[in-house]
């Protein structure tokens, strides 16, 4: 079960609508990368990357792409007016510090409590976890964004994750191409569908309790 970029870009432009004014963002690698082109233009904030960018624009077209100027994943990306550059050290002081306001991360599991195992894909040899561990802990908003479900058709979203965690107790909100779903102290809170997915299809393909808004939105 794999997701088209259409469905990718909807996903991506939902968390988008989370971005307010003045913040600095950190962005992972996969959807959240897609999440600048889908800013509204009078949003103004910059966004971070522990390779030592701060001011990253939308994707460059192509042919546009400039080879010494890439985000984190190592993807060419462009710089807004007054984007800065500084060393990986700076670069993860300055989320250690919590001033990055929110980061927006894929992850593998999302437990009812918050908790995010986002950094080993079974057997599979990876370098390591990056800076999630440390965004997850010291952003001010985690937002995770995924599909809902695996390439198996299993759940993501559990009662207890089964892979390593990245970090507990840190996710606030996960938006997946069925539901935007928060994570609050009373359990998991369903509150915007995405068409043409019911509440039945989304508590389906969820392996933990959720609890469903009475001001449930749907998304087009």
């Amino acid at each position: 079960m794999g997701m088209g970029i259409d469905v990718r870009n909807r996903i991506a432009n939902r968390a988008a609508e989370e971005i307010k004014n003045g913040m600095i963002v950190n962005l992972g690698i996969g959807i959240p990368s897609l999440v600048p082109n889908h800013l509204r233009q009078d949003i103004h904030v910059m966004f971070h990357a522990e390779n030592g960018v701060l001011g990253i624009g939308p994707s460059p077209k192509k042919g546009n792409e400039d080879e010494n100027l890439c985000n984190a994943a190592g993807y060419p990306v462009t710089v807004v007016n007054g984007a800065s550059y500084c060393d990986s050290a700076i670069a993860f002081g300055m989320i250690r510090r919590g001033y990055v306001d929110l980061t927006i991360l894929g992850s593998l599991q999302v437990s009812q409590k918050g908790d995010l195992a986002n950094w080993i894909i079974p057997g599979k040899k990876v370098p390591g976890m990056g800076g999630a561990m440390e965004l997850a802990q010291k952003a001010q908003k985690v937002i995770v964004v995924m599909s809902h479900a695996d390439k198996m058709g299993q759940p993501k979203i559990l009662e207890k994750c089964s892979l390593p965690l990245t970090s507990k107790s840190c996710v606030h909100m996960i938006i997946t191409d069925m539901a935007v779903i928060h994570v609050t102290k009373d359990g998991l809170l369903l509150s915007e569908l995405m068409a043409p997915f019911s509440v039945q299809d989304v508590i389906d393909k969820t392996d933990a309790l959720l609890h469903v808004s009475d001001n449930l939105q749907v998304i087009p």
